[in-house]
């Protein structure tokens, strides 16, 4: 009993009633915080406040899909990843993405946009403030728009002939471009760029740009601005949103933010310029059907409840440019990147060209009769996606998934890049290997796994437009060039450089030797 007084008394001594007080808060905090995420999917242990940061910091720079893909080798194929203060199901394998963004698309397909593209895009106050088709959270008013988007895009060429004259001249205007560099070590990455933006710009604008021109010069820079944002430097935003404020939380924010400014300015200023000169019989472009459809919408009342609006106008723009332009420029710059690593492969597309094409303008339809090239592009696309994790989703309801609890409004990541490594359905998956995409006869084999694109109702818009351009450009390209490592450099790296949401080829040169 004295024994018992003494620890009493030492208690006393050293645990007042604050302390107490702040112990039992934290563990009727900690009870509650528990019941409420009860069945949770599982994952590496999460800190207070901080999640599962100091875990993905420490990967830091290597940190990507194939981080996340290891921990589901552990945890299983969905999972849950706390970042600070919000919650990511990461789900993973083939067979459970299809389930999620196709099967259970009704449940999955909602967007969770990240605070900074709410900041610059939305009201700032809640991630379903954003237009446009991209970030847009799935209803009614989101199919309205993509149907029209789908539409518009296919009446201006995209899967037709009629586009392809367009592409095959931007890749012409592209090699003469080359051709200035005489061979001599260049980085391609801005010329893949210009060349990409300006078939955008000729669908949605009616025009292109010469790639000096200081309009067109500086309309790249701002998309740059738009989607080189790295996933790191926002993380204390997570934490809190009042510290995305403060000097050292704000940066990417502001960055982003004066950015989409710059970008939606120039968006009202085309819309302007289109609405002086526009003429219902004489469709030119995207802008074009759009402000038919916004006459139609007026005619018929008020265009507001539409969705056609001048702001939505220039949502789609943005989106049009951020997911048409970047992703298909990293492809291409990825592509070029593994001829340079493999000589071989190189000389095999060669030959292939030279046998079905000779010098003859490219069609998109010969990519029947070009398997080899056709695997080629399919390899790159399987062993370094540009999007290997894909828009972020969101549980639009309460559900459950493998037999755990989603709740409502919770991010929802699909691991491409977990599909396109999994060696059950791609042997030696590290290896690149067009031949993979090949039968026995030589034909090209389409992969139901092969998911660059992503799958389901939101599957990227631009798919069909990037398949054309990625086969053109790059055609036209190893018909007129050999891309060879300048002399005595290193082979550069095939290990990808990510940002927020694009997987890029860290920077490297190479030389486009004319073939004569």
């Amino acid at each position: 009993m004295h024994t018992l007084t003494e620890v009493a008394a030492t208690v006393r001594h050293y645990v007042d009633l604050p302390t107490v007080l702040v112990a039992m808060s934290t563990c009727l905090l900690s009870y509650l915080y528990l019941q409420r995420h009860r069945n949770l999917p599982p994952g590496p242990r999460a800190w207070p406040i901080v999640g599962n940061i100091p875990y993905l910091a420490s990967k830091a720079p290597a940190f990507g899909p194939n981080v996340l893909y290891e921990l589901a080798q552990k945890h299983g194929d969905v999972m849950t990843i706390w970042i600070a203060r919000e919650m990511h199901i990461i789900v993973s394998g083939y067979q459970m993405i299809r389930e999620v963004l196709v099967r259970r698309a009704e449940d999955f397909s909602s967007r969770k946009v990240p605070q900074v593209v709410v900041d610059s895009r939305g009201d700032g106050t809640s991630n379903k403030a954003t237009k446009g088709v991209l970030f847009a959270d799935y209803g009614p008013d989101w199919k309205q728009q993509r149907r029209f988007a789908l539409k518009t895009l296919r009446d201006f060429g995209v899967g037709k002939r009629s586009l392809e004259g367009k592409i095959c001249d931007e890749a012409a205007s592209l090699s003469r471009e080359l051709v200035t560099k005489d061979g001599q070590p260049y980085n391609i990455k801005h010329l893949l760029q210009d060349a990409v933006s300006n078939i955008i710009c000729s669908i949605v604008f009616g025009k292109r740009f010469e790639y000096g021109d200081p309009e067109f010069l500086w309309l790249i820079e701002v998309l740059n601005d738009n989607v080189e944002i790295k996933p790191a430097e926002d993380l204390l935003a997570n934490i809190h949103p009042v510290l995305r404020h403060l000097p050292f939380g704000s940066g990417q924010q502001k960055k982003l933010a004066k950015s989409t400014s710059k970008l939606q300015g120039y968006c009202r200023g085309q819309l302007e310029k289109h609405r002086e000169t526009f003429d219902p019989n004489d469709i030119r472009d995207f802008i074009d059907a759009f402000l038919l459809e916004q006459q139609h919408a007026c005619a018929g009342g008020d265009q507001s409840q539409t969705g056609f609006t001048d702001k939505q106008l220039q949502e789609i723009i943005m989106d049009l440019f951020l997911a048409g332009t970047e992703t298909t420029a990293t492809t291409m710059h990825w592509v070029l990147l593994y001829m340079l690593l493999y000589p071989d492969i190189q000389e095999k597309v060669h030959r292939e060209i030279d046998a079905v094409l000779g010098q003859a303008v490219p069609t998109y339809a010969l990519r029947e009769k070009m398997p080899y090239t056709t695997a080629t592009l399919a390899e790159v696309q399987r062993i370094n996606s540009a999007v290997p994790i894909g828009v972020p989703h969101s549980s639009s309801r309460k559900t459950t998934l493998n037999g755990y609890t989603i709740p409502a409004d919770v991010s929802v990541l699909s691991n491409i890049w977990s599909v396109h490594m999994d060696p059950q359905l791609f042997p030696e998956p590290d290896k690149f290997n067009p031949d993979r995409f090949l039968d026995r006869q030589g034909n090209f084999v389409k992969h139901e796994a092969l998911i660059p694109f992503s799958v389901g109702p939101r599957v990227c818009l631009g798919e069909q437009l990037a398949r054309m351009e990625l086969f053109l450009l790059f055609v036209s390209l190893m018909q007129r060039f050999t891309f060879q490592l300048p002399e005595g450099a290193p082979a550069p790296s095939s290990v990808g450089n990510m940002t927020a949401l694009i997987n890029m080829p860290q920077p490297y040169d190479l030389c486009a030797v004319s073939r004569g």
